[in-house]
Formats: structure tokens, sequence, C-alpha cells
């Protein structure tokens, strides 16, 4: 039973993650948002304390079902997994045993740490696993539902029904594209053979988590009385954490998936209290089965972590404080900007980047194709603004309702219309007015803050084309009139953005 109900709270929780990246629409944001802000990472990130420590409660008490549970990197290796293990009859029972390898552990997680610390973001959120799950969901899964939408669309066309809409599907970055791939290739392959190995090796809130799950009120333990040592928990286990000979379970990697308890056909393993008066478990036998020499190496290596990650936290939080047409045309070419664009709501540049994981949930949902992923190596993957295939409307705020990190804040539209992101730049030697002698115009009258006004080339001459100029006190760097602007390759007027956001 306990087993069932983890699989349908899971399924529950991995599908509804999921269609935050897949759903263009927006619709869904506002229903399963949630999902998204208690995901363990966003939630520090964010300085949620609300959430990080009831998430630490729930580990304290029931062990690591967030693993099992909550996190969707987490039970899409159960899929995996549970798909080999239903290829061949034999493979049901395929894992074994395997001491932990705590030095790998806690070095990742120092590495992790530091490298949110010191500012490399980018090898950090690699193995951060709600980040890695949504640049898998984002970047592979996304175009598949998409293309089945488009295919119900075309139907749905031909039948007289506007049930359905078309949408654009192109790979918002390469790199990224690419990254996202490897990273399910190694995890998919990892889960396949040996179920949780990512989990219990390489993942930094498993550790974390891990650590806690050691002094659990409830966890699987084993009743040596009725046990007749057949050795099909240890088979069963995906997290190789049950040792059947010495009767033990570590606890820091069991996940509390209750696969073991479900193929147990003695009743010799149950979900209860690990201490106490009614506790099954025999002190001198259930226990961890690390000896205590290296339990205590890892509680030293865990200090060592919370030590440097409280360090982090109160970095961050004091950075808070103080950081404040119709025709076919050819399409346009990038700018290069020398300070790149981040939403309304990210504050500044520092402040975006110091807590985005780059899960690449805003990128899903933003309607207007404005976001991107960053291929700069200091700001890889990390979200980005550009306009060529768009713009910022002024009425639009679902990144700053989706951001489960604290990286894009929360926005209204009165006060995203007044959050200037960056200014409007004139290039007059690629003006439409001066390269073919023509009226244009267009980006004076597209522009929402009515910061744009065409002056005459010749002030002279009455009857000369009017050029346009910025007025950069109210322009909000929306990019309405780099996007609509008709010079090609390279537009005549664009958009830089600005390192601290300020309210005009």
């Amino acid at each position: 039973m306990l087993r069932k109900i983890r699989i349908i709270l899971a399924s529950i929780f991995f599908i509804g993650v999921t269609l935050l990246f897949l759903d263009f629409t927006g619709t869904l944001h506002a229903w399963l948002g949630w999902m998204a802000k208690i995901q363990f990472l966003p939630a520090v990130l964010a300085l949620n304390f609300i959430i990080v420590a009831v998430l630490l409660l729930l580990t304290l008490l029931f062990g690591r079902v967030y693993c099992s549970v909550i996190c969707p990197l987490g039970v899409m290796q159960d899929i995996i997994s549970w798909i080999h293990g239903k290829t061949k009859k034999k493979n049901r029972f395929r894992f074994t045993y395997s001491p932990a390898k705590n030095w790998l552990r806690y070095a990742v997680l120092v590495l992790f740490i530091l490298g949110l610390v010191l500012g490399a973001h980018s090898i950090a959120i690699l193995i951060a696993p709600y980040s890695a799950y949504g640049r898998i969901a984002g970047n592979l899964l996304a175009p598949l539902y998409q293309w089945g939408n488009n295919f119900f669309a075309w139907i749905a066309e031909r039948a007289g029904s506007y049930a359905f809409y078309s949408v654009d599907v192109w790979i918002k970055s390469v790199s990224t594209f690419i990254t996202a791939a490897i990273t399910f290739i190694v995890i998919g392959i990892l889960a396949w053979k040996n179920g949780r190995t990512w989990c219990n090796t390489i993942c930094p809130v498993g550790t974390v988590l891990g650590f806690f799950s050691r002094f659990s009120v409830f966890a699987p333990v084993i009743d040596t009385d009725k046990c007749r040592n057949c050795g099909l928990c240890g088979k069963q286990c995906k997290a190789s954490c049950i040792n059947t000979k010495e009767h033990q379970i570590d606890y820091s990697r069991c996940v509390a998936c209750m696969d073991c308890i479900d193929v147990c056909k003695d009743g010799a393993i149950s979900y209860a209290r690990r201490y106490g008066k009614g506790s099954p478990a025999k002190p001198d036998k259930c226990q961890n089965p690390t000896d205590s020499s290296a339990a205590d190496q890892g509680r030293r290596a865990f200090i060592t972590s919370a030590v440097i990650a409280g360090t982090a936290v109160t970095a961050k939080a004091q950075e808070m404080k103080v950081d404040g047409g119709l025709t076919a045309i050819e399409n346009a070419e990038k700018p290069e900007r020398q300070t790149p664009l981040v939403p309304a709501g990210a504050l500044s540049l520092k402040n975006f980047s110091n807590h985005c994981t780059a899960c690449q949930l805003c990128v899903s949902v933003c309607p207007n194709q404005v976001l991107r992923p960053s291929t700069s190596l200091m700001t890889f993957m990390l979200p980005e603004m550009s306009y060529e295939r768009g713009y910022c409307r002024p009425e639009c705020t679902r990144c700053s309702d989706i951001c489960p990190a604290g990286a894009i804040r929360p926005v209204t539209r009165e006060e995203k219309s007044s959050i200037q992101i960056g200014h409007a730049v004139v290039n007059l030697d690629n003006c439409v007015v001066n390269t073919d002698e023509v009226s244009c115009g267009n980006c004076a009258r597209h522009c929402p803050a009515g910061a744009i006004r065409m002056v005459r080339k010749n002030p002279d001459d009455p009857k000369s084309l009017m050029i346009p100029t910025v007025n950069e006190e109210r322009c909000i760097g929306c990019g309405a009139c780099e996007n609509l602007c008709p010079a090609r390759p390279f537009t005549a007027i664009h958009v830089e953005g600005h390192e601290v956001h300020k309210t005009i």
C-alpha cells in the first residue's frame, strides 16, 4: 500500500512539473507553479526558509521521500529503471549492495557549493537535479509536445475548428540542447544499469538530504527474527543500500521507495519507527552499514559543506539587500550587446546570476520567444533576452510569475511598464531612411513608452525625411523598436541592457 501511495504521489508531481515546461499557453502555471517553487535548490536560492525547513523536517521524519516523490529527476530515473526491469523477467532482481562512496558524494557537494559561492554557476547548475530535468524537459520533450500540438492544429484547421493553434518549433540554443541531451544520456544509462547511482554519488541535493535521513524517525527496518536471508530486498533495492548479509540498511542512501517492503514475502521489512519503544529494529544489527570511523568522516565532510553553504546563503541574503509586420522579410541578426538583457523583476544582472538555476522554465513559458539560454561562457545556459522573434510586451509578467528561485521577482503589469531594463540605441548607418532613401518611422509608431520620436534628417529642410531619436529616460528596453525595425541583416536600432534596473 505504501509503495502504491508513493507511486501515485510521484506520478502527480512528475507529470505536474513536466507540464510546466511543456505548456506554452501558460494555462497550467497558475495551478501548478507551486510544484517548481517547492524544489529544494530553487527554494534555497530564493531564500524561502519555510519551504527549506519543511523539506528538511520531512526528511527527518520520513527519510528521503523528497527524492522519490517530489524531485522530477529522481522519478525520471525510477521510470527508466522500471522500464529496464520490464524488458526481461530476470532484470527485476538485478541490483546488488555496494558500499557508499562518501568521499565522492561530499567532494561533489563541496565543489557544487564553491561553484555557487565563487560565481561559477555554469558548473554548479549542470548537476543540480531540478535544473537538469528542466533542461531535459524544455529542450528534448517540449519540441515533441509542440509538434504533436501542431499536428492536431493541422487536423482541427481542416475540420473548421480553432481548438488548437500552431506554434513555432525551434532550438533556442544549440549548446544548451546538446548539454540537455548529454545529461539525459548519462543519467539514463546510469539509471538503466544501476538505478539510483546518480542520486547517491553525484546529486548535491541527495547528499544533503542523505545526511539528514540518517536520523529519520520512520524508515524501512528489518526484523531479523522474520528474515530468512532470501536476499530479494537487496536485489530489488535500486539505491543499492541494503546489505542483506548483515541485515543493514544505509539510510543516507535509502529513498524510501518501499520496493523492498513490497517484494519481501515474509513481512520481515516494514516502514516503522527506528527508535523508541515498539521499534522492530535491533540496535546491534539494523543500523547504517558504515562503521563509526566512516560515519565520523561523513559527518566532518558534511559539517564542512554546511559551513560553506551557510556562508553562501548569508552572502546571497546580503546581496539581496544591497542589489538592488505582415510582409515576410529577412531574419534579423542578433546584435552584439555590451550588456546582456534580463527580464523586469531580476533587479540586476548580479542578482539574476546569483539566484538563477538555469532550469529554463521562464524560457519555456515566454509567449513572445524573447528568452533563450545564453551561449556566453560566463553565463552559460542562464536565460537572456533577445528580440529577433518578438519583443517583451509590457503587459506580460509570465516569467516573473513562474520563477521558483527568486531570480525574477514577481512584478505587476503596472510595475513592469515602469521598470527600465535597458535603453534603445540608434545606428543611423543601418536605417532605411539613409540606406534606401525611404520614409519609415516604424520604431516610433510601435514604441509603447513613447520614448522614440521622429525628427527631420535635415533640420533646415522641412521636406527632408525623418529619422528616429531616443529619449533614454522614458525608454524601458522592451525591444519593440528593435523587433519591428525593417533594416537587415542588422537593425538600425537595438537595446542595450542595464546592469542594475531602475524605475522610471
